[in-house]
């Protein structure tokens, strides 16, 4: 019996009980024949006939029979029926789905040719920034296909990542962003994009999408950088200095708009030599025989081009790219520029615009900084001339800042003239006015000057005589002058006035703080100005360590500002640096008074430290002469502001090598000679001790004696003992603990 039989006789054999018992359990074993239906796929249509074929069986069958058999059937045919019901759905959604898929399908190849017809470039990225979507036009754009796709970040394309990442840090908080970014296309050019982007927000935190477009503003970029490039540089090169410096604007200029990393001139001297060599950027081209030789090759090549136009170079190992540009810059054939590029790309007609428009500018600029430096050399020239030897003597330190930079010249002068083997002439002036006419006036006072110093006289009779001397030449009315004679041993300093600034005096105290004043005596009317009384003179004593500063009036005059806080100033500075080499306290006047925008008028400055004169000591060498030693050491060193600790020790050790020479320099039976030299600088006292005589041969049992060279090499900082011909020399060294001013 097959299956289909059995399930038919099955269902009549439980139908056939239910007309009989209408037993309701039997209703869910036919809800069961039902489902046992279905999977055996036993005909709906089967079913009902058999079931119609029962009633028919029995004779008229009560209406009540006909009704239980239609409920009978009812339940069996109820998993038939929702399952049909499932099938027409699902075939209906099936066919839906299939319309909406074809659909899709349509929309999308019409999304791609869309978005592909964009002239923008279209792309979308995730939410890790990763580009995973193109078009052509952001193919075209940078260079970058849909054969590398996914792009994750950082893209290749990228040249400002951080500043790309902090775009996509808005972007996330804000929902969209607009910036403009440099890229590096995929052949190695530089160029800029318009970066439109829109955050699209999906289902979850993984459907969020962002879609952007990117344009090509590269061109307009140029015109504009062009423009504002060419603009800066042409104002910036107008006041440059020197070549190096048109240099330095050049790179500047040319570093963002054209990405240049190096500017490299080369000068050919007028007469055969060897070029002049100057670079901005990497300075590893120091000169013309070091430079690489491809690179000097293209120099000389560049020397048969035509000027001002930009030739672009490619490099023997880097074909098709160019590596810099080379041109001349004027029609002599003796000035080539070199930019070279930060890296090996194709150069746009833009780029070789700007170059050769830049071009222009420089070579104007190099041809005026040189008729400049020219012109400058020749100042300078003058200017030394006209100044007294840049080498002043010992204990001065002499300064010259002028205001007028391009000619370096004016009337401001100093003088610092030694007049015999103590005495030396101070003189400090100022002419009227600035540049070539008051330099002429200048010139001539101060050999007037220079000459009358040499004659000897008194500070007061000198300005008489160069006052008259003032009064003979032209337009040298008004000049004031500051003149001081020094002796440097003594320390008197005699001084006049014609209307100048006062000396500024930082008077040393030995044992207490130094005192800071003015020379505000002697004062008189300036130079060529009509007067009755003679011409003043006052004296003042320098102590050791003493540091006296002679100034013209640029150094202290402000506008809007009284002379007396200038004057304060100024003594503020000095008394802070007087500790000081000479040399630190002079430029440290001059930096620390120095205006934010420079001097605006000429500065002409002496400085000096007044030096405590070397103790110099030459006796018997016997023991009755030490007691001497020590009283004429000990008020030296006092003088030098040694402290009373450190004095003890040093006469303790000279007085120690004295009596060495006490003991053994002879000559035959009789006491030799000794010398004892010392002297002081900023941080040390040196001693020499040297005597002239022959050593006694020492005794066979030295008892105490013998640790006199132990205690002075323990109590110095060094010591040497030379051996001579004609005696012994003991060298010492002892280092200050503090800052002493009183410098030998």
């Amino acid at each position: 019996m097959s299956s289909t039989e059995d399930f038919h006789t099955h269902y009549r054999a439980t139908l056939r009980s239910y007309l009989d018992t209408r037993d309701e359990d039997l209703l869910a074993v036919g809800h069961e024949l039902g489902r046992r239906a279905l999977e055996e796929q036993i005909s709906m249509l089967g079913i009902v006939e058999n079931t119609f074929r029962l009633l028919n069986e029995q004779s008229d069958p009560a209406p009540d029979e006909r009704a239980a058999a239609v409920e009978f059937l009812l339940q069996t045919l109820a998993p038939l029926d929702v399952a049909t019901r499932g099938f027409l759905d699902g075939a209906r959604r099936f066919a839906e789905e299939r319309a909406r898929a074809e659909d899709l399908e349509d929309r999308d190849k019409f999304r791609t040719a869309l978005v592909n017809s964009l002239q923008e470039g279209f792309f979308v990225a995730d939410r890790s920034g990763a580009v995973i979507e193109i078009n052509n036009a952001f193919a075209e754009i940078l260079g970058y296909g849909a054969a590398g796709l996914p792009y994750p970040w950082p893209q290749p394309w990228l040249v400002d990542k951080e500043r790309t990442y902090q775009e996509q840090q808005r972007l996330r908080t804000e929902g969209s962003a607009d910036y403009e970014i440099p890229v590096r296309h995929r052949d190695g050019r530089l160029a800029w994009a318009a970066v439109s982007i829109n955050a699209v927000h999906g289902p979850g935190e993984k459907g969020d999408v962002y879609v952007g477009t990117v344009r090509d503003v590269t061109a307009e970029r140029a015109f504009a950088a062009r423009e504002s490039a060419v603009l800066r540089l042409a104002t910036s090169v107008a006041v440059a200095k020197s070549v190096a410096e048109v240099l330095e604007i050049t790179l500047d200029e040319c570093r963002t708009a054209v990405d240049v990393q190096r500017v490299v001139a080369v000068m050919w001297p007028a007469a055969e030599g060897e070029p002049t060599v100057l670079v901005a950027g990497d300075p590893s081209e120091s000169s013309w025989r070091t430079m690489d030789p491809t690179l000097r090759q293209t120099f000389m090549d560049a020397r048969h081009q035509l000027p001002l136009t930009a030739k672009t170079v490619e490099w023997p190992d880097m074909p098709g790219k160019t590596s810099g540009l080379v041109a001349m810059l004027s029609g002599t054939g003796d000035v080539a520029l070199w930019l070279e590029l930060g890296k090996p790309r194709w150069v746009s007609a833009e780029d070789r615009l700007l170059v050769t428009v830049l071009i222009g500018h420089l070579s104007l600029a190099i041809q005026h900084v040189r008729q400049f430096e020219s012109a400058r050399e020749t100042s300078l020239t003058l200017q030394r001339a006209m100044q007294p030897p840049m080498e002043p003597p010992p204990g001065f330190a002499v300064r010259y800042e002028p205001a007028v930079l391009p000619l370096e010249i004016s009337g401001d002068w100093y003088d610092v003239l030694p007049i015999d083997d103590r005495r030396i002439g101070i003189v400090v002036g100022d002419c009227v006015g600035r540049g070539l006419p008051a330099a002429a006036i200048m010139g001539q006072l101060r050999s007037s000057s220079r000459a009358l110093l040499l004659t000897g006289a008194r500070p007061a009779v000198l300005l008489e005589q160069l006052d008259a001397a003032a009064s003979t030449i032209p337009d040298a009315y008004c000049t004031t002058v500051f003149l001081a004679i020094l002796d440097t041993e003594s320390g008197v300093l005699e001084y006049s006035n014609a209307g100048h600034m006062p000396a500024v005096l930082v008077q040393a105290q030995p044992g207490s703080k130094s005192v800071t004043y003015m020379l505000t005596d002697a004062r008189s009317v300036p130079l060529a100005v009509r007067r009755n009384e003679t011409r003043p003179q006052a004296a003042e004593v320098l102590a050791p360590g003493s540091t006296l500063m002679l100034f013209t009036d640029g150094l202290v005059e402000r506008r809007h500002e009284s002379i007396d806080e200038g004057l304060a100033r100024v003594a503020d500075v000095l008394t802070d640096s007087a500790h000081l080499p000479i040399d630190a306290v002079a430029d440290a006047v001059l930096e620390q008074l120095a205006p934010q925008a420079g001097y605006d008028d000429d500065v002409a400055m002496v400085v000096y430290r007044h030096h405590l004169p070397p103790l110099r000591i030459q006796t018997d060498a016997t023991a009755e002469q030490l007691a001497p030693l020590r009283r004429q050491l000990t008020p030296w060193l006092q003088s030098a502001n040694v402290s009373d600790e450190q004095t003890s020790d040093i006469v303790l050790v000279v007085c120690e090598a004295a009596a060495n020479c006490v003991e053994h320099a002879y000559v035959g039976q009789d006491a030799g000679k000794m010398l004892i030299e010392v002297e002081a600088d900023d941080n040390a006292i040196h001693a020499c001790i040297a005597d002239f005589g022959s050593w006694k041969t020492p005794a066979a049992e030295p008892g105490n004696s013998g640790r006199g060279l132990v205690l002075m090499r323990a109590m110095s900082e060094s010591m040497d003992v030379v051996e001579r011909a004609e005696g012994t020399t003991v060298e010492i060294v002892f280092r200050l603990s503090g800052p002493q001013t009183g410098k030998a």
